[in-house]
């Protein structure tokens, strides 16, 4: 009778030991599944921390590019409109000149499109972003200047023409690349060319100007007369101002609903 209540006991203090308690000693047990745990939450955070660091920006990526090419950029300034012809008379001087090609590198010109917007057609065009300039990527001697500089339709270089300075990395980018997305968009090829071909901004312009007057041609107002207040190119859209009752009143047309008074 005796040992059926000494058991019976004993099963009473084994339901309210606390898990992780030895029950026939008392002490803490250590919970082998914590490390574990642990060391899945950090692989994870450390996996989230370098997931946010893959986020680079593309501008810092094209600098980075762009300072493992060898030489350095330089300004060349042209005769107004030549600067197509000049990138193509210094790039066939190279070519002529044996040897010449390890001193000058490449020569770009920084282009921007345009979106032209007349009242009823949209066009691009393609034009410099600096009329009048190109730049050429090259290590300084004197054959290598002398050569830019002799070269025909080019006026010499930008700042100190017997000894030019440099344009700084970042100068590079912001004529190269302006934004961040064409930054992303440049590449550098085999050959070392950094293709800012593919980096272009973009300009849209029209051939209307503010407080210009125009006839409207469809619509309710139709025929009447009225002057632009405000040009949306991106929407090809008008704000107009129109004389109603001795009044001005705006009203939002579309490039193809007016015409200009000549």
């Amino acid at each position: 009778m005796e040992n059926l209540d000494q058991s019976s006991e004993e099963s009473r203090l084994e339901e309210v030991v606390p898990a992780g308690i030895d029950p026939e000693t008392g002490e803490i047990l250590e919970d082998t599944d914590a490390p574990e745990q642990a060391t899945r939450e950090t692989e994870a955070t450390s996996a989230d921390s370098a997931s946010e660091g893959d986020e680079a920006d593309p501008r810092e990526e094209l600098a980075a590019r762009l300072r493992s090419l060898p030489g350095r950029w330089y300004v060349v300034h042209t005769y107004s409109s030549y600067e197509k012809r000049v990138k193509q008379n210094i790039e066939q001087r190279v070519a002529n000149n044996p040897g010449m090609e390890e001193w000058i590198y490449q020569v770009e010109i920084p282009m921007e499109e345009h979106i032209e917007v007349k009242a009823k057609s949209r066009r691009k065009v393609l034009r410099p972003r600096i009329p009048g300039y190109v730049l050429v990527r090259m290590d300084m001697e004197e054959n290598s200047w002398r050569l830019v500089k002799d070269t025909p339709a080019v006026t010499g270089f930008v700042g100190n023409q017997q000894d030019p300075v440099p344009l700084t990395l970042q100068e590079v980018v912001d004529m190269l690349a302006p934004t961040a997305a064409q930054a992303a968009k440049a590449t550098v090829t085999e050959d070392g060319q950094i293709a800012v071909s593919q980096a272009v901004s973009t300009q849209i312009v029209t051939d209307f100007e503010v407080g210009q007057g125009v006839t409207i041609t469809s619509g309710p107002f139709e025929t009447m007369t009225a002057t632009i207040a405000e040009i949306y190119p991106d929407t090809s859209k008008l704000k107009v101002l129109v004389t109603i009752f001795e009044r001005e009143t705006p009203v939002e047309l579309n490039f193809d609903q007016v015409e200009k008074i000549l």
